[in-house]
């Protein structure tokens, strides 16, 4: 088990023949001057007021719906140019919290700019709309997160969007799905509750080379272990709500772009679409996201931790958690990630309903919930047979269930899952 130093910590999930990552070049630090600056300090110090304008060191919330023009031609210019992707022009479009949050957001995903939004679904029903029209395709992985699967299904569908899922390790085979009509391929690595890896690398190539974009949700492993766009990826999802957040009291997303001209498409969406996150969420997403670089290392060494103490019970059939040796997505997360973080999911020899409750139900420092990314640890339960896949039916298991390791001693985590194992 590494110290507990965030540093040290993070670096022990790397592999060490990599370099350390580079430096973030930003345009202005917080004082106007050019800087070069490392993650941690940049989530610390971009997207903050100038000291000599409004005096603290947080954005205070801007609560607004109406913001005032000085004059008839401001009123008239307010949208023009770029005003109406980078001003503040009227509550729905987005206050002084939401700027603040994008640009600390963009900064860390390296990309050309970032939306905020209301949730961590509409920021995958945001980008799945704003990229396709009535005839188009697309593809996505059969493991993706159950609401995504619906909004394909029910509003996509409605509106002339055709969907094929499909198999997460396709890889580069994914040349064989693709169609002239196929505009995006969707990913998500490791896949929402059963955590397959998926070969983001090989995939983009093969959608550049046919005229698709790819758009990755990268919650799991956050701008810190993986970095989409640096892989081949157009669009990049957060549901903020998670480790980006880190309390468990708001719901929020972001999405960042790639290029200028994806990002734009995508605020215009967001704007005719009427999606807008609240002041008081931004304020508090970006102050969770101040602690990210001392959390989340943290919760990745715990995990490891349980993860590996868990592969040693006889009570145990897999732990699903790319970040193991034995685990079959392995290799691909060693070669493109920096790290795992802190959810992983659970089979267990006992495959019948009371046996897993024996296990769940008195577990004291594991709370059952459906969210992740906090600070405290969370048991979720999901059925095999509900998972709706459609490229390969899920039959390993019938029970699945996932946990998250919070900010608890791992030690005292561990005491609680063992008493959880004696009663099955």
């Amino acid at each position: 088990m590494c110290s507990r130093n965030s540093a040290s910590c993070a670096q022990s999930l790397r592999d060490p023949l990599r370099p350390p990552p580079k430096p973030l070049s930003i345009k202005t630090s917080p004082h106007g001057t050019a800087a070069q600056m490392q993650d941690a300090t940049q989530l610390i110090h971009s997207g903050r007021p100038a000291t000599s304008v409004e005096g603290t060191v947080n954005h205070p919330v801007h609560r607004a719906s109406t913001i005032l023009s000085p004059s008839v031609d401001s009123y008239l210019a307010r949208f023009d140019g770029t005003k109406r992707y980078d001003g503040i022009t009227y509550g729905a479009n987005g206050t002084a919290n939401a700027r603040a949050l994008a640009e600390v957001v963009n900064g860390y995903e390296r990309g050309a700019g970032s939306i905020i939004s209301s949730s961590g679904l509409s920021a995958v029903t945001l980008t799945l709309a704003a990229f396709v029209k009535a005839g188009d395709h697309i593809l996505v992985t059969d493991s993706v997160y159950g609401p995504a699967r619906k909004f394909c299904d029910q509003t996509l569908a409605r509106f002339g969007v055709e969907t094929t899922y499909y198999e997460p390790s396709i890889g580069a085979d994914i040349a064989t799905l693709m169609r002239p009509n196929t505009r995006l391929v969707y990913t998500e690595a490791p896949g929402s509750l059963t955590f397959e890896m998926q070969d983001i690398p090989a995939i983009a190539a093969v959608a550049k080379a046919h005229g698709a974009l790819v758009a990755m949700d990268n919650t799991w492993a956050t701008p810190m272990y993986f970095r989409p766009l640096e892989h081949g990826v157009d669009i990049s999802i957060q549901a903020g709500t998670k480790y980006f957040a880190g309390h468990s009291d708001l719901i929020i997303g972001m999405v960042t772009c790639a290029t200028d001209a994806l990002y734009q498409q995508l605020a215009d969406h967001r704007m005719n679409h009427g999606d807008v996150a609240s002041p008081d969420d931004c304020f508090m997403a970006l102050r969770g996201m101040r602690s990210l670089s001392a959390r989340l290392p943290r919760q990745a060494e715990s995990a490891m931790v349980v993860a590996t103490w868990l592969q040693s019970q006889a009570q145990v059939a897999r732990v699903l958690f790319p970040a193991l040796p034995e685990d079959p997505g392995h290799t691909l997360w060693k070669r493109d990630f920096d790290g795992a973080s802190s959810l992983f999911g659970l089979i267990l020899h006992a495959q019948d309903l009371p046996a897993t409750a024996r296990f769940v139900d008195d577990l004291e420092l594991f709370q059952i919930g459906s969210s992740w990314g906090g600070y405290e640890s969370l048991v979720a339960l999901n059925i095999g047979t509900n998972l709706g896949r459609s490229a390969q039916q899920w039959t390993e298991c019938q029970y699945l269930l996932r946990l998250h390791i919070g900010l608890e001693d791992p030690a005292d985590l561990i005491a609680d899952l063992s008493a959880g194992l004696a009663r099955i």
